[in-house]
């Protein structure tokens, strides 16, 4: 009962001075937020990533035009061609499927509709190997690479960027630079990855591409699809020896080609999405501290103008004990109903902001348990030394206090 009683005189107390009160918490209510905001925003930030790494399907290598260079003196430009891709398949093993493309970025038009667009040439299992699904239409085939048909297929966000239907465009004609081509296609959308949001992207047969639009023999990059019982690592080797031996490089010459995993980049970002999540979440935490000083630096005032109440509590028999377990649970309270008003604030921001980056972002209960036990913890911790300050108080000197 004598805690019920401490528990309640607590309550008087923050009812009294409510607004001193509701300032003292502050710091309090900022910190819990934060701490649960951020930690929030860092779980769907991981959650966005892991769904772009999930989306790229299996391991797939990217193997790019590069430089050769002599005594660090860029020679001359490489090329990648068709034939390089068709030697990889070829030759090896590890390998499931090869994607050439070429790329150039130009002015299409539809209707009154007039934007510059990444155009892709590329081959009919492009959509295969990167996990595309078609929502509308199809993909075109391999007899249209071969007869070099002005057909197209569109990235999921072109519909948007040109404001029709995905099933209304199917069958109907835009212009590449003034050129006709068929809409065939329209696929779903994946979201950005990195720098690059492919889903703008306009995708038409490799052999279309290199003739009528970018007139080059060429390509510029291919996807190669590994084998899921082989390691990147050794699929790297076989199709760097090959594309050397293509591009006849002599032992010890330097590679006029670069190999990248194309997970190696969305690693990266998720390594420094963490990093930066611990960060905000530190920071947050410092927050908390302060509010902490701030419930100090309140409850050593409260100690001076309670002096004399002190005084009296102590004549009618109230133990040293009493006096410093009720100092504290005034102060555990502030920061016990600052966590809570807290929790509220920061689930309720972590739901707005979620939405607004549009991520899938539960409220972690982990972050939710530890900025509530942290900021009981604050309470307690400094509300030792004015609660100390209180109970070591001499009741007579406390009886005459002014």
């Amino acid at each position: 009962m004598l805690i019920l009683e401490m528990f309640r005189i607590a309550g008087q107390s923050i009812r009294a001075n409510f607004f001193r009160a509701f300032l003292t918490m502050l710091g309090i209510i900022i910190g819990v937020a934060a701490v649960i905001t951020m930690v929030a925003l860092g779980s769907g930030a991981q959650e966005a990533i892991n769904s772009q790494l999930d989306s790229l399907g299996g391991k797939i290598l990217s193997v790019r035009t590069g430089q050769m260079f002599h005594r660090g003196v860029a020679s001359s430009d490489s090329k990648l061609t068709a034939d390089d891709a068709n030697a990889v398949i070829s030759d090896v093993t590890s390998v499931v499927a090869v994607v050439p493309e070429v790329q150039s970025r130009k002015q299409i038009k539809l209707g009154n509709k007039n934007r510059s667009l990444n155009i892709v040439g590329t081959t009919p299992n492009f959509a295969d190997v990167n996990k595309y699904e078609v929502v509308a239409g199809q993909v075109f085939t391999n007899g249209d690479n071969a007869a070099k048909k002005r057909v197209v297929v569109l990235g999921g966000g072109v519909p948007a960027v040109l404001e029709v239907e995905p099933e209304l465009l199917i069958g109907r004609n835009l212009t590449i630079e003034g050129t006709s081509f068929e809409i065939v296609g329209v696929l779903a959308e994946k979201g950005s990855i990195g720098f690059s949001n492919r889903d703008e992207y306009i995708f038409t047969p490799l052999q279309t591409a290199q003739y009528r639009i970018a007139g080059t023999n060429t390509i510029d990059s291919m996807s190669v699809l590994v084998n899921e019982e082989v390691t990147i690592e050794q699929a790297m080797i076989d199709v760097e020896r090959v594309l050397r031996r293509e591009h006849k490089i002599i032992p010890g010459g330097a590679n006029d080609f670069s190999l990248s995993d194309r997970k190696q980049f969305l690693n990266m970002q998720q390594e420094a999405a963490k990093i930066f999540s611990a960060l905000l979440a530190g920071i947050a935490g410092i927050s908390l501290i302060v509010g902490g000083i701030g419930i100090m630096n309140i409850m050593l005032v409260t100690v001076t103008e309670r002096t004399r109440e002190i005084g009296i509590r102590k004549a009618l028999g109230a133990t040293r004990l009493n006096i410093l377990t009720q100092f504290l649970i005034e102060a555990m309270s502030l920061c016990v109903v600052g966590g809570g008003i807290g929790i509220l604030l920061g689930s309720t921001a972590s739901t707005l902001l979620a939405n607004l980056a549009g991520w899938q972002t539960p409220i972690s209960v982990e972050a939710v348990t530890i900025a509530f036990l942290f900021s009981a913890g604050v309470g307690l911790f400094f509300g030792i030394w004015p609660a100390r300050k209180a109970a070591n108080l001499d009741p007579i000197e406390a009886l005459h206090y002014e």
